[in-house]
């Protein structure tokens, strides 16, 4: 099993979506390409597993806050993306 600073990916995907851990390519530097590709699947893992639960109709704070995971996951899988493109490593994904 992978982990990154003393956590695994799965707690390191959840704490990007809540919020707690911010991706950016200093982060990403010291992680080899296995590392890599596991911590932008584990993130995969936990966008599915938000948007698989039931959404809170007529709950504006509880759709703000799953909207706001949401999209710092999505915006975590796109500075992952560029990073490894920028690094040579674009084939971890494709």
């Amino acid at each position: 099993m992978i982990s990154l600073r003393g956590k695994s990916l799965v707690a390191i995907s959840r704490d990007i979506a809540d919020g707690f851990i911010i991706v950016n390519p200093l982060f990403l530097k010291p992680l080899d390409a296995e590392a890599l590709k596991g911590l932008y699947q584990q993130i995969i893992k936990v966008q599915t597993e938000i948007r698989g639960q039931k959404f809170p109709f007529n709950n504006v704070q509880a759709i703000r806050v799953r909207n706001m995971r949401l999209q710092r996951l999505y915006t975590s899988l796109m500075i992952i993306k560029n990073f490894a493109k920028d690094k040579g490593m674009r084939q971890l994904f494709t």
